[in-house]
This record gives C-alpha cells, sequence and structure tokens, in this order.
C-alpha cells in the first residue's frame, strides 16, 4: 500500500479535521508507540536506546513484528527517521525528527503523571 494510501486511510480513520485531540493520538496512541519513542528519546552516545535489539528489550511484551510495525509507522507519519550504516553486521539506528521532539514534552508529562498516580 502506497504512503499516500495509508496516509488518506489514517485521516479516514483519525478524524483529521474534527478533532487535534484525536489526531494526535492517532499518530502516538496505542499500547506501545508512546514508550518506544520514551525510549529513544533516552538514548545517548555512552547508552543507546535507538537501535532495534535494544528497544525489543526495552519494551516488555512487544513482538519483533509489532516493533517493526510500530516504528515503520513512526517513521511514515515523520516522527522517526531511520539511518542505516554500510557495516557487517547491518546497524539501523532509529532518530527523532523535528516533529518527533516537539512531541517528547508530551511523552514527559504522561511519564510524570504515571510516576505520581503509580500505586
Amino acid at each position: 500500500m502506497s504512503k499516500e494510501i495509508l496516509q488518506k486511510e489514517k485521516n479516514k480513520l483519525v478524524g483529521l479535521h474534527q478533532c487535534p485531540v484525536t489526531f494526535t493520538m492517532g499518530l502516538i496512541g496505542g499500547k506501545w508507540k508512546p514508550i518506544i519513542l520514551y525510549l529513544i528519546s533516552q538514548s545517548t552516545i555512552e547508552k543507546p536506546m535507538n537501535r532495534f535489539g535494544i528497544l525489543h528489550r526495552g519494551v516488555e511484551g512487544i513482538s519483533k513484528q509489532m516493533l517493526t510495525k510500530q516504528l515503520r509507522e513512526l517513521e511514515a507519519d515523520g516522527i522517526l527517521t531511520r539511518k542505516i550504516y554500510a557495516e557487517i553486521p547491518p546497524r539501523v539506528e532509529y532518530f527523532l525528527t523535528e516533529l518527533g521532539n516537539s512531541l517528547m514534552p508530551i511523552i514527559e508529562s504522561m511519564r510524570v503523571w504515571g510516576y505520581q498516580n503509580m500505586k
């Protein structure tokens, strides 16, 4: 399915022109995306969190297929970018785009709220 068709379908499902909260949840909602975004945002040179294997180990309960799907969706929506290194074995890293970085205050607020209200 082409990116244009996927975007049209997403716009229909999300209600793009109806509600900005619905639009935002369509991009980052669900069980896995906020966790994936948070982990990638915590990546540093000393502690990389932006490689597939590390993300798979860091997101408890996610299958490799689901992680792949979520990463592809985040990339297609312009929230992540993927960099492939010409090495053997190949190395792929994911980075937040400018749009992805603009979502981090929302993700951070979710983290803080969750921490304050966990029992």
